[in-house]
């Protein structure tokens, strides 16, 4: 067994003993879960009229639409966000301090405030009549932040012989950010990128403060508008929009997954050329007819040269 920097290898008796503890809360987790849905069976939320429901045109063309407005506002605010986040890492970036301390004191205020807070700020100051825009607004804000704060530290992990060797070509600042250290960066956090566009896109459940029509809106509104056996169905709504999330975030995290393999896949650098054999330049070699050089076989010796031993023989 190999020791880890975080903790000793387990010895016998403690691989015993992790085993037994695995086994005895996965027992207690299942039991858990075996009671909570006796308890939802009992109370009738689990009866197949309460999954009927989603059979009725109205209730599904209702979710239909709210996956719509949900997947708007999540696309904005995506777009929203990585240009700010660009913005504000170039900001932080730069030689100018002004400028820099304007770009670290918006990101440190809005990752400070919660989003919930900038999101109805926005709505109730700004956007009260369009409260799509005020959602993707307030996400674009808090989550382009965070994205500033990735794309600084992809940007300060290329090494700095890159950047010295693009001003020793000649190249401006502006060209070394945007050809040499961003897609560098962006290419190194990707999947981080990704991960914060995940939690953006779940992030649109807070439009329900601002009556927007997203899923977890529409979902309450479902739920709390129709009633069966005189009960709400609470749980099969949910069971249901949390399904949706779900399958949107393993798609988008598997949209990641692709790009990532895809890039590894991309040949990039210069392709060396393959060395060709030695060529002769014209006129070297082969001397013009008639021409006589020092080394010529039957050349004369000029005046005042000195004989050549073996003729005198």
């Amino acid at each position: 067994m190999s020791a880890s920097v975080l903790y000793d290898a387990p010895g016998p008796k403690a691989a015993v003993r992790n085993r037994i503890y695995a086994v005895l809360g996965s027992l207690a987790i299942l039991a858990l879960l075996a009671v909570s849905i006796m308890r939802l069976a009992d109370k009738g939320h689990l009866a197949p009229e309460m999954w009927d429901i989603f059979n009725y045109a109205g209730i599904r063309q209702n979710i239909a639409d709210a996956l719509v407005a949900t997947l708007k506002a999540f696309g904005l605010a995506a777009v929203g966000s990585l240009i700010l986040g660009v913005v504000l890492a170039v900001g932080r970036l730069s030689d100018h301090k002004p400028v820099r301390w304007l770009a670290t004191t918006f990101i440190e205020l809005f990752r400070s405030i919660p989003l919930l807070i900038t999101i109805y700020a926005i709505w109730v100051g700004f956007l009260t009549d369009y409260s799509m825009w005020a959602l993707a607004l307030g996400l674009s804000v808090y989550n382009g932040c965070v994205q500033a704060e990735v794309l600084r530290a992809g940007i300060n992990s290329v090494p700095k012989g890159q950047s010295e060797a693009a001003y020793a070509l000649g190249m401006s600042k502006t060209q070394v950010m945007t050809s040499v250290l961003i897609p560098q960066a962006v290419r190194a956090m990707l999947p981080t990128i990704i991960s914060q566009l995940v939690v953006t896109l779940k992030d649109t459940s807070l439009g329900f403060i601002i009556l927007y029509p997203e899923l977890l809106q529409t979902a309450r509104l479902i739920a709390s508008n129709t009633q069966v056996n005189g009960q709400y169905p609470y749980v099969s709504t949910i069971a249901v929009i949390g399904t949706i999330y779900v399958a949107m975030c393993l798609l988008l995290s598997a949209l990641a997954t692709w790009i990532e393999k895809r890039g590894r896949r991309t040949k990039t650098g210069i392709a060396v050329a393959v060395a060709a054999g030695p060529t002769e330049a014209p006129g070297v070699l082969d001397a013009p007819e008639g021409a006589t050089g020092p080394h010529t076989e039957g050349s004369k010796a000029g005046p005042g040269a000195p004989e050549d031993p073996d003729q005198k023989s």
